[in-house]
């Protein structure tokens, strides 16, 4: 049945309309058919012996781990993870929201590269299609004799976990939601996708909700001391039991990687499992999601299983979409050409120099920021200079921690370095020393000592842009973003909410309001 799946019986059947069998070109057609089956079969026969592969994905969480070294983070699974595998200290994403990041990192591709940069573009009537040549991850698996699965949770058997791919694609690349239904001695490559920060809420309910549970699991809740802020945000007392409630949102996900670890084990394989630990983007505050500051892009990774030296801490810059490739070569399966992922556990792997990230139109709001990051500096690039940090998504300023900024702001109590997200104009180039600056709060762009260095990283996202044919270099076609909206509009519409759905119509007005003067 597997081996139909790429040689249809057909093809190896009698056809009475065809020429003689005898024909010598339709002999060396056949022998070409069954030395591919043979082939196939072999490597379904290898693929016995290969590592599971497995990726623990957690929603809006920055590296807010205990094995990062945050004391109030209690994580014990994944710090005992980190101590059996290697751990990444500068892992980012390539945008700082989901659908482009998990588009990105399903093809091993920076989503400006294959269109797919506006988050959750393409579902609406106009649709974006991937490049002929470029296949999912799943499906290289699954051509290789993988069972391919992916699963929310709590894990289902009857539906598909979170895909949110920006571009069309066929739902069969996976086999299942659970690889429970792969057959006996096959080997898997499974994805869970857990809710990581999301699980708090955007307001006072969800914020118990989260803290009741961790209370029940754990016995304590996180207590609003614990809570440490960046500078840049003030000590409201919404904020701050927010990131309380962040804090229990980790804890939870640290238990949910060890149920799933101790599944691994009962069943006896997780030590042919490489296990790999990472979050979509940052936390969802102010500063972080959608933005391209390391609270938005820096993300854990931690990697485990066959071929991972136990202990070991990289310090080096990845890329989020990295582990597409390493996945693929821990299989022993060919990395394509085009890929734009690198194995990082290669031993023949040379070090980037910078990493990339991009963010682009978020929901209804349209944006274009581009950045590089080396292990020292960043550099940031505003297409939309005057334009304001915080502009109306209705996503975003639904959240209670975006309302009680604003009311600070508003009232007058934030001091200067709470105030720069809350700048009405955005300088068009940022660059900081994020080892001397680590929260990005001194702009060292106009500072002359630093040119030299202003113009080697403007250089580099010049190059790479070019390079790597970044699609988002051109407005989005009028006719794509109003046939996204018009799901949102729809969406609202079922809901029943006349005042959700007029904040969303005021903002698409605005946005295209903007865009008419050359905002």
């Amino acid at each position: 049945a597997m081996a139909g799946r790429i040689i249809p019986w057909s093809i190896l059947s009698t056809n009475t309309t065809s020429p003689p069998l005898r024909s010598a070109r339709m002999i060396g057609k056949l022998m070409k058919q069954l030395f591919t089956l043979l082939i196939f079969t072999a490597g379904l026969l290898h693929a016995a012996d290969r590592p599971n592969i497995l990726w623990l994905s957690a929603e809006d969480i920055s590296p807010h781990l205990g094995c990062y070294g945050d004391p109030h983070a209690i994580t014990p699974n994944l710090d005992q993870l980190a101590k059996e595998g290697t751990r990444y200290t500068h892992a980012f994403t390539s945008a700082g929201v989901c659908a482009p990041c998990r588009s990105g990192i399903i093809t091993g591709m920076y989503q400006t590269s294959i269109g797919a940069h506006h988050h959750r573009s393409g579902r609406g009537e106009e649709k974006i299609q991937l490049p002929d040549h470029i296949n999912l991850i799943p499906k290289f698996f699954q051509d290789a004799g993988y069972y391919t699965s992916i699963s929310g949770w709590p894990i289902r058997k009857d539906r598909l976990g979170k895909t949110d791919y920006n571009f069309e694609w066929d739902q069969s690349v996976y086999d299942g939601s659970d690889w429970s239904g792969r057959a006996e001695g096959q080997p898997f490559f499974a994805q869970i996708q857990t809710p990581g920060g999301k699980l708090r809420g955007k307001d006072a309910t969800g914020w118990e909700r989260v803290a009741s549970a961790a209370e029940k699991r754990f016995g304590s809740r996180t207590p609003n001391s614990a809570v440490t802020l960046p500078p840049y945000y003030p000590e409201h007392p919404e904020v701050v039991r927010d990131w309380a409630a962040y804090l229990d949102s980790v804890r939870m996900t640290d238990a949910m990687v060890g149920d799933v670890l101790a599944r691994l084990e009962s069943e006896g394989v997780l030590e042919n499992t490489l296990v790999l630990f990472m979050t979509d983007h940052g936390i969802s505050h102010a500063r972080g999601k959608q933005f391209l500051y390391d609270e938005g892009l820096h993300v854990p990774l931690v990697i485990s299983g066959p071929g991972v030296v136990p202990g070991t801490v990289r310090h080096d810059v990845v890329e989020h979409i990295d582990i597409a490739a390493l996945s693929l070569a821990a299989a022993g399966i060919e990395i394509p050409e085009y890929m734009q992922a690198k194995n990082i556990l290669a031993k023949d792997y040379q070090p980037r120099e910078a990493v990339f990230a991009a963010r682009d139109r978020c929901d209804e709001t349209v944006d274009r920021i581009r950045s590089v990051r080396t292990t020292d500096f960043k550099y940031i690039r505003n297409f939309l200079p005057e334009r304001p940090y915080l502009q109306p998504c209705r996503y975003k300023d639904a959240k209670n921690i975006l309302i009680a900024l604003r009311q600070w702001h508003s009232d007058g109590k934030l001091n200067p370095t709470q105030l720069l997200v809350f700048r009405d104009v955005r300088p068009p180039e940022e660059l900081y020393d994020v080892h001397q600056d680590p929260y990005e709060i001194n702009n060292l762009a106009a500072n002359p000592a630093y040119a030299t260095k202003l113009g080697k990283m403007r250089g580099q996202l010049d190059d790479w842009m070019k390079a790597t044919d970044d699609k988002g270099q051109q407005a989005e076609p009028e006719n794509m973003y109003d046939s996204d909206m018009e799901v949102y509009l729809t969406k609202l519409q079922r809901k029943g909410d006349p005042v959700d759905l007029k904040r969303l119509k005021d903002n698409i007005a605005l946005m295209k309001k903007w865009a008419t003067e050359g905002k």
